[in-house]
């Protein structure tokens, strides 16, 4: 019989008003699509919470003051939700922002949801995050990853014995290419082997290649 392996296992934060958090979001699904064995978590991590302050008012107790908080509550209700369909709606929510250059309000983000998955389903949604289910997961989702590993930004790469990484990727991966789905595999499969290596503390690039 041929050896077993294990899946490769990680969690991988994101907030949708990132772009290196949508670049590195791509090659994950891309890698995904390719077949990878990877077990993959999708972690919120709220920017807006990460840039206040220890006096001021943390975000859970008043999401009405960032729009963006919606959007992240939505993804992470079509992750428990509707698990089939979070990769598309993970990269509609990522377009609003990045290629349509809109809010990532609850009209926006509402819209999306209910092109994709119906009005019905929509208003579910929507429903469950009005009653704060979603913001405690996303709450405590986000508290883990920073109480824990450590984490500070999107997209930070997560894997066994909390051994995280904050990654920069400059180029995106948005097409279903063979290519593209094999390069996403690579790239991803480049990270995570950085993450393991214990032996390196911080790498990063003196200068943006043109």
């Amino acid at each position: 019989m041929p050896p077993t392996t294990t899946p490769r296992s990680f969690q991988v934060t994101f907030d949708y008003r990132c772009p290196f958090a949508r670049n590195a979001h791509e090659h994950v699904l891309a890698g995904l699509a390719d077949g990878a064995d990877w077990e993959v978590e999708f972690v919120p991590l709220s920017l807006a919470q990460m840039h206040r302050g220890e006096e001021d008012t943390p975000v859970w107790d008043e999401p009405e003051t960032d729009s963006g908080l919606w959007a992240l509550q939505a993804g992470i209700a079509v992750r428990d939700q509707h698990p089939e369909r979070f990769v598309e709606v993970h990269r509609a929510l990522f377009a609003i922002r990045h290629d349509q250059a809109l809010h990532l309000d609850a009209t926006n983000v509402h819209a999306a949801l209910s092109e994709l998955l119906g009005d019905a389903a929509a208003g579910e949604i929507a429903e469950s995050i009005e009653a704060g289910e979603v913001l405690a997961t996303v709450r405590k989702e986000h508290e883990t990853a920073v109480a824990g590993p450590g984490a500070w930004g999107v997209p930070t790469f997560i894997t066994g014995d909390d051994r995280a990484m904050f990654v920069r990727l400059m180029d995106r991966n948005p097409s279903d290419t063979a290519e593209a789905r094999a390069h996403g595999r690579q790239t991803i499969e480049r990270i995570l082997d950085l993450v393991d290596w214990t032996d390196l503390n911080e790498l990063k690039a003196t200068r943006i290649p043109k």
